[in-house]
């Protein structure tokens, strides 16, 4: 049985679970190979339950948990509404192909109709084929201002 829930940032079992599938995700080639370090593990279900437009959607699968989406609400300034930025999505290897991306993106969707937002981003490896097709498959598309411009990029310059 699958079950797709708004994580509740108080709620032990699901901070257990944002940790564990988190750290599986971080130490995934597709999530840069590395483990969550200590410090990030003890810091961040503080600072998401502080932040007031944050919200992690979990999928479980006969009660395990196997999947995560971690969402920002943000603003659009062109369009003067708020916007979801979809963060991290995991499922752990051994439920992948099961279609909990898919649910997990539906339940994020119907969070970001209910609060009036204008729509979903996020950003995806160039080389992670099977993310994309999904994202594709779901309505997600490259971004562009103009066509003669081409697609946005995603740039980081990191500070620690």
């Amino acid at each position: 049985m699958i079950d797709i829930v708004l994580a509740d940032y108080r709620d032990p079992s699901h901070q257990q679970a944002i940790l564990m599938l988190l750290d599986a995700y971080a130490r995934d080639p597709m999530g840069g190979g590395q483990g969550l370090d200590e410090d990030v593990k003890q810091r961040l279900l503080p600072l998401l339950a502080a932040e007031p437009g944050a919200f992690s959607v979990l999928a479980h699968v006969d009660g395990h948990p196997a999947g995560l989406v971690n969402c920002f609400q943000a603003l659009s300034t062109f369009r003067a509404r708020p916007l979801i930025n979809i963060h991290d999505v995991a499922v752990l290897p051994e439920y992948r192909g099961r279609g909990l991306s898919t649910a997990m993106l539906r339940k994020v969707e119907e969070i970001a109709r209910e609060r009036g937002c204008c729509k979903l981003t996020l950003e995806v490896l160039e080389g992670n084929e099977i993310a994309r097709r999904a994202y594709e498959k779901f309505g997600f598309t490259g971004y562009e201002l103009d066509p003669e411009l081409g697609q946005a990029l995603f740039w980081e310059k990191k500070l620690m």
